[in-house]
């Protein structure tokens, strides 16, 4: 298992990055802690949060999970050297605290920084495109946290080819520093989106790519295979949409590639984004000892040439 540079931001990420929109959501804090002991100790050095997890949950108001991570950091300072935090703004936390303008930049890295309890934030992304704000405004508000040393890199999630084209061609015009990763959503059932123009333009600008939804929000681990299943978790209300054909097709695949390896259908569909070009690295995330470290044996499973294609070929739209 070996690092790999994460854009051009001189930072060095391994192949997997923990999901942290669990912490304050489907974990509380002890397990928490646990898994993300369990996480760095197995060599792994990436964390990605945001501020809006986990709003959704009732009484929550976001900045849950930064606040857990925050605490382990704490408890934990030797580890703060050893792993990368990734996080975001830009999301609806409630009337004027949303957006990607240079006001609400300033105040959100201000109150991620706090509930993190870091002085400085090693990825900062725009977690959703911003129309109303330009992006010279967003890039400049970007340039001066970068100067003062409050965040390393600057990313973006959720923006399309045409915008993130756009993007660069401002940075380049106006000497602002650039998006250099990408956050999209990628997993076997849903490639489109980013196989195409999208991953074009990455691999050309040198762009480093961590996908979310890696595991289809958990339907690639074949948890869920009839509506009987969707009341397995709170996730399952979501599944329903990938009990398809495809869907279907796509696990079977899966099986079959993962009973020729002795791993487990979780394991192969990260692997296969792990291998994916233009993707450094795929977001997943655990609840449970045995679900930590069914994603640390995904990230030494190697698929063959066939394996790949059987899978290319379920996963065909």
């Amino acid at each position: 298992m070996q690092p790999r540079p994460l854009g051009r931001t001189g930072l060095q990420i391994m192949p997997l990055v923990f999901g942290g929109n669990v912490f304050g959501w489907t974990v509380d804090e002890a397990q928490s802690f646990r898994l993300l002991d369990g996480f760095v100790d197995a060599g792994f050095n990436a964390i990605d949060t945001a501020d809006v997890y986990s709003s959704w949950v009732p009484g929550h108001s976001g900045g849950e999970s930064e606040t857990i991570i925050g605490k382990w950091l704490k408890a934990n300072p030797a580890k703060r050297d050893k792993v990368l935090i990734l996080t975001k703004v830009g999301s609806d936390l409630g009337g004027d605290r949303k957006g990607l303008s240079a006001r609400w930049i300033a105040q959100a890295v201000e109150d991620s920084l706090k509930r993190l309890q870091v002085e400085q934030i090693d990825l900062y992304q725009s977690h959703w495109p911003d129309e109303s704000v330009p992006y010279e405004e967003t890039l400049g508000a970007y340039a001066t946290l970068l100067k003062v040393g409050k965040i390393r890199a600057i990313g973006a999630s959720n923006l399309s080819a045409s915008q993130l084209r756009e993007s660069l061609k401002v940075a380049r015009e106006k000497g602002l520093p650039r998006y250099e990763t990408l956050q999209p959503e990628y997993n076997l059932y849903s490639r489109a989106d980013f196989e195409g123009e999208l991953r074009e333009l990455v691999v050309a600008e040198g762009i480093g790519v961590i996908t979310y939804f890696s595991l289809a929000a958990g339907f690639l681990t074949g948890k869920y295979r009839s509506d009987a299943d969707l009341s397995k978790s709170q996730r399952g209300e979501g599944m329903g949409k990938y009990l398809n054909e495809r869907g279907f097709r796509i696990l079977k695949a899966l099986d079959a590639v993962a009973d020729r390896h002795g791993a487990k259908p979780a394991e192969v569909a990260l692997a296969f984004v792990m291998a994916a070009e233009g993707v450094t690295a795929p977001i997943a995330s655990a609840t449970s000892d045995s679900q930590l470290q069914s994603l640390v044996k995904s990230a030494s499973l190697t698929l063959s040439a066939g394996d790949k294609a059987e899978l290319e070929r379920a996963s065909a739209v």
